[in-house]
């Protein structure tokens, strides 16, 4: 086979893949993905790669502070009360770079956090974030809003692959001022 002939099926090829990934773009929903850092998603999860490698927890307070820009210390249960002192705005709504902050509960004494990373509908989003499994990284977690008022009190995460966990009370979203 003459190096023409590869560099002629190799470049067929390579025009029928981005065919279908440019008919696979047109026809995907449209999720709302502006306003969330990539490259500050990126050092989050390095960041906790490293430190998992290097023996140490993960947690979801960190990851959600690095990979949001939002600046809260302590634990995740106390990052709502402490948003609106620090100048976040404090909020019902998901907005792309949130922070979704979880009600404590008895599994979840200390709370948890979570960056709302997509939107999909009005009852429907996606976040990234730590220790949900214990010291992993979940990137694209499905969230659902099981809320009786539709006003996103209560989700439901996808924790396996087409099965929604438990229900977890939300207390709301964190976000930087004009997001």
């Amino acid at each position: 086979m003459s190096l023409t002939r590869v560099s002629t099926a190799t470049l067929k090829k390579l025009c029928l893949l981005g065919s279908l990934i440019l008919t696979t773009a047109a026809c995907a929903p449209r999720h709302d993905s502006a306003g969330l850092d990539p490259e500050r998603v990126s050092r989050a999860v390095q960041t906790a790669t490293d430190l998992r490698e290097s023996g140490y927890k993960v947690w979801c307070v960190p990851f959600a502070r690095d990979a949001s820009g939002i600046d809260i210390r302590g634990n995740a249960n106390t990052w709502w009360s402490q948003a609106s002192s620090k100048g976040y705005d404090r909020g019902q709504e998901p907005k792309v770079g949130s922070v979704m902050a979880f009600s404590s509960t008895g599994s979840l004494p200390r709370g948890h956090v979570a960056v709302v990373s997509k939107l999909i509908s009005e009852r429907e989003i996606l976040v990234d974030h730590a220790n949900w499994a214990p010291s992993q990284v979940s990137l694209g977690m499905y969230v659902r809003d099981v809320s009786d008022r539709n006003d996103w009190s209560a989700v439901r995460l996808e924790s396996q692959p087409n099965a929604l966990g438990s229900v977890y009370p939300i207390q709301g979203f964190i976000s930087t001022r004009g997001r």
